[in-house]
């Protein structure tokens, strides 16, 4: 077959072969094309110690990027405390609380390291957060409920090695650095745009 013209071509009219490489092209470029989508949209969680300042020592979770099955973009964090900090927290259980610290408080707390979640991972975080966040109160116990045991919990989700017998359930900075020490692989990732 023969053409005048090129800049008239009409796919329509052109032999089926044309077609049909045209397809198997397609076919062969779409995967290449989503996993390159894909990969720009996740969601990395990090994990923050903040030390004592106006507050009392405090680990949390930072969520940012952006789901890909829904393209919902994320920038949030999550730690758990007591409702009022008081002396009460020294002699048992109090009032907790599921909390989100402002971006300055963020911004002077040390990220200690970052993993790039799926969607799967995403929505397993969210429901151990509701988790925390729903239980009875009082929920908070300095000893055995507190914002490291909190982020431990969401580490052991995601199959990072902890020590259930740390000695450092009170000092969030030194328990994950303890959890860096047990798992040398993870680091401190870029979260996505």
């Amino acid at each position: 077959m023969h053409f005048a013209n090129n800049d008239t071509l009409d796919p329509i009219s052109m032999p089926i072969s044309m077609n049909a490489f045209r397809f198997f092209l397609l076919l062969l470029a779409a995967p290449l094309l989503f996993c390159a989508q894909a990969a720009q949209a996740a969601v990395t969680i990090t994990f923050y110690s903040h030390d004592f300042g106006s507050s009392f020592p405090h680990a949390f979770i930072v969520l940012k990027g952006t789901v890909d099955g829904t393209g919902e973009v994320i920038d949030t964090n999550y730690g758990f405390t007591a409702v009022n900090v008081s002396p009460g927290i020294l002699f048992g259980s109090v009032k907790g609380k599921i909390e989100t610290s402002k971006t300055k408080y963020v911004a002077n707390s040390d990220p200690h390291f970052s993993i790039i979640l799926t969607d799967k991972q995403y929505a397993q975080i969210l429901a151990k957060m509701g988790e925390w966040r729903d239980r009875p109160q009082k929920s908070y116990n300095l000893g055995k409920r507190n914002c490291v045991h909190f982020v431990a919990e969401v580490a052991q989700l995601l199959g990072i090695k902890t020590n259930a017998k740390s000695k450092y359930f009170k000092k969030p900075k030194s328990f994950l650095r303890e959890v860096k020490s047990l798992n040398p692989e993870l680091t401190l990732a870029t979260s996505p745009s």
